[in-house]
């Protein structure tokens, strides 16, 4: 039995800092979820099937509208444009992972801050860390809305694994219960900065740094054309060969995240990916993307169907993983 699952990961994650090399040659699977209900057998085996052997697919059909995707858009850019002192006024509570932070995010893979600046929504945490109505009418209305929408879309992807695992099909909507005063699914805007005109490629800036994601499934909204995502197919792939992933404002780029690979004994697989920094005749505009991290309530203790790894609860398996996300950078 395996004793400290997350410090493995850290140590695999610490060895992934390499520009290694780009192919095109693994396709993103795409799912259609329409008619779930009625065709949830066969999109079950899909799910399945990309999650086992790539850990990343999008989705279409997912029933969230274009106009409100467009709209939480919006809204991330209308925060990030408040100025720097009203946002230090909401910082980061790294304990629940909500609040506003700032290149404060040191991968173990680079050991440098991640270029970009986030703002991270708990639900259970958000009492003293909105910006106010004064300064964003109907933002806070609206952030909790749309977050429960990403919620629905990924309790119906994790009710498929669940059926494929062995577990009731609700098993986890209710680790994931949005109800309780333990819930730590976090809603997370980002605004990747626009590159100055005197930069100049630097092989240890990224804008995020290669890393796995420590929650269950993370849904990811994009923007046409704002590319600089890539996957490394294969949880323990030496050769670092990078796929990229293109955009699309109209799917949601998913991932299975460490949590949820340690919950199925390592069936389902959590890919390392990153956000690299634009090249020579690509956009070098503000790039912006909004994750949906679906992560077990604190209280949830994780046991795998095969009890590979020791039981742990959410909270201290989070605990640890977020405490290495937010490092000194290295010297």
């Amino acid at each position: 039995m395996t004793t400290d699952y997350s410090l493995a990961e850290l140590n695999k994650e610490a060895r992934m800092g390499g520009m290694g090399v780009e192919t095109t040659d693994r396709a993103i699977p795409v799912i259609d979820l329409t008619d779930f209900a009625a065709r949830k057998a066969e999109i079950t085996e899909r799910l399945w099937r990309a999650a086992t052997e790539i850990g990343f697919f999008q989705l279409t059909g997912h029933g969230i509208e274009p106009e409100l995707v467009d709209r939480a858009f919006a809204e991330a850019e209308r925060f990030f444009a408040l100025p720097e002192e009203v946002k230090a006024g909401v910082p980061l509570v790294k304990a629940f992972n909500a609040g506003w932070e700032s290149q404060s995010q040191v991968r173990p893979s680079i050991g440098t801050p991640d270029r970009k600046e986030s703002y991270q929504i708990t639900r259970p945490h958000m009492a003293d860390l909105w910006p106010g109505e004064e300064a964003l009418p109907g933002f806070a209305e609206f952030a909790l809305r749309f977050e429960a929408r990403c919620w629905e879309v990924a309790m119906r992807v994790l009710s498929c694994f669940a059926d494929r695992l062995g577990f009731d099909t609700d098993f986890f909507a209710r680790a994931h219960d949005p109800s309780s005063e333990h819930y730590a699914s976090t809603l997370r805007m980002i605004h990747y900065f626009a590159l100055p005109e005197d930069y100049r490629p630097d092989p240890r800036v990224w804008r995020a740094g290669a890393h796995t994601d420590f929650d269950c499934l993370t849904l990811l909204f994009q923007r046409d054309g704002q590319g600089g995502l890539q996957v490394c197919p294969g949880r323990d792939a030496e050769a670092e060969e990078w796929t990229p992933v293109a955009p699309s404002s109209d799917a949601i780029t998913c991932n299975i995240g460490d949590m949820l690979m340690r919950w199925s004994d390592d069936q389902l697989v959590s890919n390392f990916h990153r956000v690299r920094m634009p090249v020579e005749g690509e956009y070098a505009g503000p790039r912006y993307s909004i994750p949906f991290f679906a992560q077990a309530n604190r209280d949830v203790l994780i046991e795998s169907p095969a009890r590979k790894y020791e039981p742990i609860t959410a909270a201290e398996y989070l605990r640890r993983r977020v405490t290495a996300n937010y490092d000194e950078p290295k010297a």
